[in-house]
């Protein structure tokens, strides 16, 4: 085992770093209306109950070197009468404390919640059978155990699953009542998701790794629920099954998902203000003045396009991105004037859905911009505007408010970016006024950043990309009053009216296929010899809706509609 010698131990009564300090949004939550479950601060999964505790207390630091980046593990405190701890809470030391883990009750037996479940023989919860020393900081002699770290594994009776680690200061083995496991079938697959101590990098003869963990299934139509708590382990290989588990719903109502009139409250309460670049072209414009504006529906084989109704109930519904139909752009003088956009218009086009299990709510804010401008290259110092690459009709971009259904309060949100995308914890947003955080568009090609700043989309080591300019400026759209709510499955039906366009599965811009490599080749030629490989290399490795001039699909043909948001 790894010895306290690798790490910088100090002795217990001095071993307690400074707290990371609590966060909390920027203003108080407002009286959300009253609805079935949402922000009611306890979740009916099915046969258990759960309840979130952010309340913790200290039991173990990593103390590395450098104490800013230490890693924290936590016990959670406060647990209400009738709950137990599923496993223990860690982060690291550098940023501010708002985590949470779940504890869990089973529900009462004259509830319907046996109904949920096909096994009803065995109790929800049992105590471990014993424990697995997983890991230690200590290199085994007796003298050197102050201020080591403990990882312990819960060893489930058989039909049951651990949900996380115990982690102590002494080598004595928890007791045994300290945790619950939980009966199989009401559990879920977990993965591994983002490293928060990783010894290998600096002491390679004892690895060991702890990670965040979320669940494997996710997505609307996932019923994984994360407990918060951290996967360790000495050796893992992507893919491999955890030795733990998550939740799984199993209440079929979600019933802690918001109402309608709790989704308007959160809109109008956290929607962010989207700003565009200065020097921002191609502005956004609502869908209903694009089609008002003479877009063009076509058809294969057809020369002339047809008119679309205001609301795109002639648009083709449903079926698949098949290349039969696509939108256009109408010609003459009217195109270069749609391209434009008008930003007076603009609206972000909301899809509401459950995550984690129906845990968390995902508000996905879609913003219509009728064209998406051509790239511009980065080369160190140099920025050289591309004439074609990047550009197309229409452009879907968005970005993605999470909703901690057991508060109503702002989770992170997720910042799409071309073909990929970065969550941001509520603590690291800007925000213009109370709780609404601030989006930053990016010049042309509408990529959303927390931030204002030039992002490289290629190799910001090398100073060799895309660029992507975002900064503030007079030209913006507030989420919280332009919006529309286009989708929320969840809620029936009959609830939200989805409208036509919506259902559109083909393309809304033409494709043209031009000979991007001769763009490249008289940049690549015009460069200092040594820069040219790097450059040519770091090309090919971009999204290749670069490469030609491509219409995206609309929201629901994409598969962040059903499933998760793209790393």
């Amino acid at each position: 085992m790894l010895g306290c010698k690798c790490f910088y131990w100090k002795k217990i009564d001095q071993l307690v770093p400074s707290e990371p300090e609590i966060f909390s949004l920027p203003a108080p939550l407002p009286q959300w209306p009253q609805g079935q479950g949402f922000a009611y601060g306890k979740i009916n999964l099915g046969e258990l109950e759960v309840v979130k505790i952010s309340r913790f207390k200290f039991i173990w630091s990593s103390n590395l070197e450098d104490k800013k980046k230490s890693v924290i593990f936590y016990k959670p405190v406060g647990i209400p009468d009738g709950f137990y701890s599923l496993g223990h809470y860690c982060q690291s030391n550098d940023q501010p404390l708002r985590g949470f883990v779940l504890v869990a009750r089973e529900m009462p037996s004259e509830s319907e919640a046996a109904d949920f479940s096909t096994c009803v023989t065995l109790p929800a919860l049992r105590e471990p059978l014993d424990y697995t020393l997983v890991w230690s900081s200590n290199d085994g002699s007796e003298e050197s155990l102050e201020g080591c770290g403990f990882f312990w594994l819960p060893q489930p009776p058989e039909g049951y699953k651990s949900m996380g680690y115990l982690v102590t200061n002494s080598s004595k083995k928890p007791k045994l009542d300290k945790v619950r496991c939980v009966r199989a079938d009401l559990t879920d697959r977990c993965e591994n998701d983002q490293v928060i101590l990783n010894s290998s990098t600096r002491f390679s003869e004892f690895p060991f790794q702890v990670w965040s963990t979320r669940p494997s299934h996710r997505g609307m139509l996932g019923r994984g629920v994360s407990v918060g708590t951290f996967s360790c382990n000495s050796y893992w290989m992507p893919g491999q099954e955890l030795p733990i588990t998550c939740l799984k719903n199993l209440d079929p109502s979600l019933h802690a998902m918001p109402n309608c009139d709790q989704i308007h409250a959160l809109i109008n309460h956290y929607g962010p203000t989207v700003f565009f670049h200065p020097d921002e072209i191609y502005l956004p414009s609502s869908v209903s003045w694009f089609f008002e504006n003479d877009a063009l529906l076509f058809k294969k084989g057809d020369l002339v396009g047809e008119s679309i109704d205001v609301g795109g109930t002639n648009l083709p519904s449903g079926g698949r991105n098949d290349g039969e139909f696509w939108i256009d752009l109408p010609s003459g003088d009217q195109r270069n004037s749609i391209k434009l956009g008008n930003l007076g218009s603009a609206k972000l086009y909301v899809h509401v859905k459950p995550a984690f299990g129906g845990t968390f709510t995902d508000i996905a804010m879609w913003i219509f911009c009728p064209f998406n401008g051509p790239a511009t290259l980065k080369v160190g110092i140099m920025s050289i505007a591309l004439s074609k690459i990047g550009q197309h009709v229409g452009d879907w971009e968005h970005f993605t408010l999470r909703i901690c259904n057991f508060t109503g309060e702002l989770w992170s949100i997720y910042f799409s970016q071309h073909s990929g995308g970065v969550w941001v914890n509520a603590y690291d947003l800007e925000y213009i006024q109370g709780n609404k955080a601030i989006v930053y568009s990016s010049k042309s090609g509408h990529a959303s950043f927390p931030h204002p700043g030039t992002y490289i989309q290629g190799s910001a080591k090398l100073g060799i990309g895309i660029r992507n300019d975002a900064a503030s400026s007079n030209f913006y759209v507030d989420s919280s009053t332009h919006y529309a709510v286009v989708a929320a499955e969840y809620l029936g039906d009959e609830v939200v009216a989805e409208p036509g366009w919506l259902q559109f599965m083909r393309e809304w811009g033409p494709t043209t296929v031009y000979d991007s490599r001769a763009e490249l080749d008289k940049i690549i030629n015009i460069l200092p010899v040594k820069l040219r490989y790097s450059v040519e290399n770091i090309f090919y490795k971009l999204p290749v809706e670069l490469y030609g001039e491509e219409g995206p699909t609309g929201p629901k043909e994409k598969n962040n509609w059903v499933g998760d948001e793209r790393d």
